[in-house]
């Protein structure tokens, strides 16, 4: 909230330095008219740039404890319907991110979940009308991230904290994308 106020001040700010001086008095009206449409479509153009682009990863996220105990899923595999598995893989890298050093079958875990990241991204990145869904480039960027540290540390190993932080940030903007249906 502090960053995007700072950033519509400081455009403000700048539109305004560009602007001309109020103090200036216009003889007639056609001048002064001119002066305040230019104010007023400065000020427009910067509260429209805010609302059209707001910042990404501006919301916090509360990131869950570390948990040894959970229950094994036995629905690993794709449907070939893109909301089902999304959500599907979703929810089981939720739990992937939360496990905690020692957590009970950790490594089949992980050797399920890598499996099922790899054949999701390689089905559906085929088609074009998926892959240009925002839900599927947040996914696909999630599932680096998760693949990434798999393939660095093994699957033995919980994930840093700033890491965990991140991906919970990416899993609710999947979340939110899948329910608009986008």
């Amino acid at each position: 909230m502090k960053t995007t106020a700072l950033i519509l001040a400081s455009t403000v700010v700048a539109a305004s330095a560009f602007s001309p001086s109020p103090m200036k008095m216009a003889a007639d009206g056609v001048s002064a008219r001119r002066d305040f449409f230019k104010t007023i479509g400065t000020a427009g153009v910067a509260a429209a740039s805010t609302a059209a682009f707001p910042l990404v990863a501006s919301a916090e996220v509360e990131v869950p404890a570390q948990v040894t105990e959970y229950t094994f899923p036995d629905n690993w595999g794709l449907s070939f319907n893109y909301e089902e598995d999304a959500k599907k893989v979703r929810d089981h890298m939720y739990v992937a991110t939360g496990l905690g050093k020692g957590a009970v079958k950790m490594e089949d875990y992980g050797k399920n979940m890598k499996k099922e990241m790899i054949d999701f991204v390689s089905y559906y990145r085929r088609f074009p009308k998926i892959a240009g869904k925002p839900s599927f480039s947040t996914l696909y960027t999630s599932i680096n991230v998760l693949a990434g540290h798999y393939t660095s540390y093994g699957f033995k190993y919980p994930l840093p904290e700033k890491r965990r932080k991140r991906l919970y940030q990416e899993y609710a903007e999947i979340e939110k994308s899948l329910k608009r249906g986008r």
